[in-house]
C-alpha cells in the first residue's frame, strides 16, 4: 500500500516553528517504511511528487500548472521553489571550502566564540610540576554575529508562466540561489578581512601592483600555529598568483588543459570578485571561519499557493565569525 497517498497536505505545514515542510512530511510518512520497495531512496516530498505524477526534471518534465490542479498538490509548490534555490546555492558556492563550522540557529542573535593562543610559552618542552601550562583562551565575542538577509523578489503572473516547463524554470530558480550564495560569500570575505579585535594580520607586497614568489613565501611563513591551506583571491589577484607559480619561462600545463588552478605552497586557490583586485586572503580552513544560518531558505508560501506567484520573496539569513583570528592572513598589493 502506498501510504503517502493518504497524507493530508496543507500550507499550515510551512508555519511550524520547529520543523520544515519536508520534516513535517517525514513525520506523517517516514521513509523507513519504504525499504526494499520501488520508493526506497526517495524522501517524503519526492514521494508526494510521485503521488501527483509531477516530474520536475528531464525532457519529460511537466509544466508549472500541474502543481495547481488540486489544493493538495499546490501545497507542494513552495517546497519545489525552495529546493531548486538551495540546489543553486549548493552548486554555486565555495563557502564549504572556506568554513571550519556551519551552525544553524533558531533566533536572530548569536554570539560566536573566539579563541586566543597563549604565545608567551614558546618552549614546547615537558610541563614540569609547578610550571606554567600554556593556555588557549575561549571566550564569547563581545558583539553578536551580524546576520544579513539575502534574497530576491520573484515577480511573474501565473498566466505568463503556467505553461513553462519545470526543468527550465528550475534553471531560473537555481540562478537566484547562485545570487544568494554569491552575496553570502561577500559577507564571508568581509568578515575575513574585517577590522576590529579579530582583524587579520596584513602583509604588503614589496613592489607596487606586483606579486612575487618572495611575497607568497612570506605569506606562508606568517603562519606558525596554523597551516596555509586555502587562498581566496579576486580574479585579478588569482591570475597574478598563478603567473608566479607557473614554471619559469612557461605556463602551467594542467591549468590550461583542465582549468585546475595551481596550488601555491599546496594551498587551494579560490577566486571570487567578493574581494577587491588588490587583496588575497590566506587561511587555515580548519580553524578560521564559522558560518551561522538562521533557518533555511524562506519563501512566501502563502503567495505561491494562494496567489499563484504574482510577487513572492525568497530569502536566506546568514552571518560569519572568525574562530581563531590567527588562522587568517591578508596579502595586499602595495599601492
Amino acid at each position: 500500500m502506498k501510504e503517502f497517498d493518504n497524507v493530508k497536505l496543507e500550507k499550515g505545514m510551512y508555519r511550524l516553528s520547529d520543523k520544515t515542510f519536508s520534516q513535517a512530511l517525514e513525520d506523517q510518512d517516514p521513509s523507513d517504511r519504504y525499504e526494499n520497495t520501488p520508493y526506497a531512496g526517495l524522501d517524503a516530498y519526492q514521494r508526494q511528487l510521485k503521488r501527483f505524477d509531477i516530474k520536475v526534471t528531464g525532457q519529460s518534465s511537466d509544466k508549472i500548472e500541474k502543481f495547481f490542479r488540486t489544493t493538495d498538490s499546490a501545497a507542494l509548490f513552495p517546497e519545489y521553489v525552495s529546493r531548486a534555490i538551495r540546489q543553486g546555492m549548493t552548486e554555486s558556492t565555495i563557502l564549504p571550502r572556506l568554513t571550519a563550522a556551519m551552525t544553524k540557529i533558531d533566533s536572530m542573535e548569536y554570539r560566536s566564540i573566539t579563541c586566543d593562543q597563549d604565545e608567551s610559552y614558546a618552549n614546547y618542552g615537558q610541563i614540569l610540576e609547578g610550571t606554567f601550562i600554556p593556555q588557549t583562551k575561549i571566550s564569547l565575542n563581545e558583539t553578536p554575529v551580524q546576520l544579513a538577509k539575502r534574497g530576491r523578489m520573484l515577480v511573474a503572473s501565473y498566466e505568463a508562466i503556467k505553461f513553462q516547463k519545470l526543468d527550465v524554470f528550475t534553471v531560473t530558480l537555481k540562478q537566484i540561489g547562485a545570487y544568494i550564495a554569491k552575496a553570502q560569500l561577500k559577507d564571508a570575505a568581509d568578515t575575513l578581512t574585517g577590522a576590529g579585535a579579530t582583524a587579520a594580520a596584513v602583509l604588503e607586497t614589496k613592489l607596487s601592483g606586483v606579486v612575487s614568489a618572495d611575497d607568497l613565501i612570506s605569506l606562508w611563513g606568517a603562519f606558525s600555529d596554523f597551516d596555509l591551506n586555502t587562498i581566496l583571491a579576486s580574479p585579478v589577484m588569482a591570475a597574478k598568483i598563478i603567473a608566479v607559480c607557473s614554471p619559469a619561462g612557461g605556463s602551467d600545463r594542467d591549468f590550461f588543459l583542465t582549468g585546475s588552478a595551481v596550488k601555491p605552497m599546496g594551498a587551494a586557490l579560490l577566486k571570487s570578485d567578493a574581494l577587491d583586485n588588490n587583496t588575497a586572503v590566506a587561511l587555515d580552513k580548519r580553524f578560521a571561519l564559522e558560518m551561522v544560518s538562521a533557518g533555511d531558505v524562506t519563501v512566501d508560501y502563502d503567495k505561491l499557493i494562494d496567489c499563484q506567484f504574482e510577487k513572492a520573496t525568497v530569502t536566506s539569513i546568514a552571518g560569519f565569525a572568525k574562530i581563531f583570528p590567527a588562522a587568517v592572513k591578508v596579502l595586499k598589493l602595495k599601492a
